[in-house]
């Protein structure tokens, strides 16, 4: 190849900066394996929120509330594969995101597990 058309030469897809998302029943299956390190009152509590969770999102049609809930997940997922579940604390800026029903759901969550 001539040196004038290396500068023309471009990757035939973008090189990705974030890892690719696990697909649903996938990632459904991962969440649940992980959850086995934990302790046994909180493995059962998040194993019922998780099945929850998923289930009352199986319908969704909304491709951007997919992307937004599958990224969440997965990220979890990262929290508790790395093991540092236990440092891990919910950020101010992630509870001004969230809707009344939202933080609701929070406080009843953190009820359960005290």
């Amino acid at each position: 190849m001539r040196s004038s058309l290396v500068c023309f030469v471009r990757p035939r897809r973008p090189i990705r900066d974030t890892p690719q998302l696990y697909p649903p029943l996938k990632l459904f299956r991962e969440i649940l394996r992980a959850h086995r390190v934990l302790p046994g009152p909180q493995r059962a509590l998040g194993d019922a929120y998780v099945r929850a969770e998923f289930k009352a999102h199986k319908d969704t049609e909304n491709p951007l509330h997919i992307i937004g809930f599958l990224t969440e997940w997965q990220g979890y997922l990262g929290v508790i594969k790395g093991g540092n579940w236990l440092e891990h604390r919910l950020k101010k800026e992630d509870l001004d995101k969230m809707s009344p029903d939202q933080i609701g759901q929070v406080s009843i969550f953190l009820k359960k597990t005290i």
